[in-house]
């Protein structure tokens, strides 16, 4: 009871109010409870001039952290801020974003806007840092009006009032000469609304295009947004090479500008190319089926080419030696002299190739079809091919001129006399005509004889001469013109009365056929 009377001691007193003292000033300035794990990170900024400690971090516009510290960057104008992240925040991925944001007007000041990245995407480690690549801060109002310089403000004016003088004003007629019919005479607004009226199957595509734009899968039109803004990100940093780049492309789309004719027919060669493309397409895919089919059954040969080639070796070891100059190879070099005059014979014998062909083709093409032609001989046709009469006659000839009285073979002609005259016409006898007489007046020759001779140029090649027509119109044939199968006229008898002569006579006149001497001496008129 005296103890408790006393009270404390002073020293336990002044110790356990020291201690207060520590751990509310401790909790005063950092508000961090002693030995509990935190999750930081970092991120390198071009510009953190409005970022503060304490200032928020969140996901969403849920606050997931804060700002803990703000310093330079290595030896550079960038800066890197640390950052603390609840567990709400967490992951956080290695291609996750922060963009410095304003917040509230209420609020005040600026926070960071975190994207954790992709689910799919490596957790940033404790103090593992988010490049500069990955943040962006916010564009200022000394900025804009920084760019945005007093020949700029010009410029944007005058491009404003241009604007709206050409949506306002009337078209010339050198305006109007190649427009459409359908805008002709109406000012730039006007046409802009009446293009509404005829915009909907285009705006119909362009949504079907927009469509298109969101892709297949989550996130697809955000992940291509954010890959532009890394690539722009990266131009933004190499900004002479961007400017020669562009220098570059403007030389590049002038250069195009300059063959812009034959551009267009480059563009609309491009349908047809493709619809030939797309058939040989098909074409190649209806041929790979046979072709996997030929793979398929080369594939036993294939397996036996080396068995094939292993029982090949004696044979080529062999066949090399024989090959060799001491065997084939030496021959072919004593041969050579040979075959190089060969060469040369037949290089000469061309001509003679081409002259050999004028006569075969002379022989089959002329000679051959005159030889099959059937004399037309009327009652005296042997209905034979002329070549085949041609040798028969030959038979007679030679059995006529025989002898057996060992003086050798005679020819016996008949040389008839008499009273009437009868003359040929031209002969191949010196062009002139033949006379001779005859006892008894004269029908007609057999066979028939043309008025001329056949046809024949010598100035083009034998074959180009046409088959002579022995049986043509200008033949001679019966007195009433008969041809084939006519029945010639009936021999008088002797003896028969003058009247019947004259008859004869006058007939054989009125004809005005000139008869060969030749056809007389062959046994004289039938």
């Amino acid at each position: 009871m005296r103890a408790f009377r006393q009270g404390m001691s002073p020293v336990r007193a002044g110790l356990i109010a020291l201690v207060i003292i520590v751990v509310a000033t401790f909790f005063a300035f950092s508000k961090d409870i002693p030995f509990t794990q935190t999750y930081r990170i970092q991120a390198v900024f071009e510009n953190s001039n409005l970022v503060a400690p304490r200032s928020p971090v969140r996901i969403a516009g849920i606050d997931v952290g804060k700002v803990i510290e703000v310093e330079r960057y290595k030896d550079t104008d960038m800066s890197v801020v640390t950052m603390e992240i609840t567990d709400d925040g967490r992951p956080v991925g290695e291609d996750a974003t922060v963009k410095v944001r304003q917040r509230l007007f209420l609020e005040g000041n600026f926070f960071l806007d975190l994207k954790p990245g992709t689910p799919g995407a490596e957790e940033l480690p404790d103090g593992g840092m988010i490049p500069v690549a990955q943040t962006s801060s916010p564009v200022q109002l000394d900025q804009v009006l920084t760019t945005l310089q007093a020949d700029t403000r010009r410029n944007l004016q005058d491009t404003i009032v241009g604007f709206g003088e050409a949506l306002d004003s009337e078209p010339t007629a050198a305006d109007d000469a190649d427009q459409d019919p359908d805008v002709r005479g109406l000012t730039g607004a006007q046409a802009l609304n009446k293009a509404f009226e005829t915009g909907v199957p285009a705006l119909k595509g362009s949504a079907i295009a927009a469509e298109s734009l969101r892709g297949t899968e989550a996130r697809d039109l955000s992940r291509l947004v954010e890959g532009v803004a890394g690539v722009s990100r990266g131009l933004a940093q190499n900004e002479t090479q961007l400017s020669e780049f562009l220098t570059d492309f403007n030389t590049t789309m002038a250069a195009t500008a300059s063959r812009a004719p034959q551009l267009e027919e480059t563009v609309r060669l491009l349908g047809p190319t493709a619809s030939n493309l797309r058939r040989g397409l098909a074409s190649i895919e209806a041929a790979l089926p046979p072709t996997q089919e030929f793979s398929r059954a080369i594939l036993p040969g294939v397996r036996e080419t080396p068995i094939t080639v292993a029982a090949s070796e004696p044979w080529l070891d062999q066949a090399i030696p024989f090959f060799g100059a001491q065997e084939l190879g030496g021959l072919l070099k004593q041969i050579s002299p040979a075959t190089r005059d060969l060469a040369s014979a037949t290089h000469e014998s061309r001509p003679l190739v081409r002259e050999s062909d004028d006569f075969n083709r002379c022989i089959t093409e002329v000679i051959i079809p005159t030889g099959n032609i059937k004399v037309d001989d009327g009652e005296f046709s042997s209905n034979t091919e002329n070549y085949k009469e041609f040798w028969h006659a030959v038979a007679g000839q030679a059995g006529e001129g025989g002898g057996f009285d060992g003086n050798g073979p005679f020819l016996r002609l008949s040389a008839p006399g008499g009273s009437l005259p009868i003359t040929s016409g031209k002969t191949n006898y010196q062009e002139q005509a033949l006379h001779a007489n005859a006892s008894q007046p004269l029908l007609r020759s057999a066979p028939a004889y043309p008025n001329s001779l056949p046809p024949l140029r010598r100035d083009v090649p034998c074959h180009r001469n046409p088959v002579p027509d022995v049986n043509g119109s200008f033949s001679v044939g019966p007195p009433d013109g008969s041809r084939a199968n006519a029945a010639s006229p009936p021999v008088p008898p002797r003896g028969i009365g003058a009247q019947l002569k004259r008859d004869v006579e006058r007939e054989a006149a009125a004809s005005q056929r000139l008869v060969p001497l030749e056809s007389l001496l062959d046994g004289g008129a039938r």
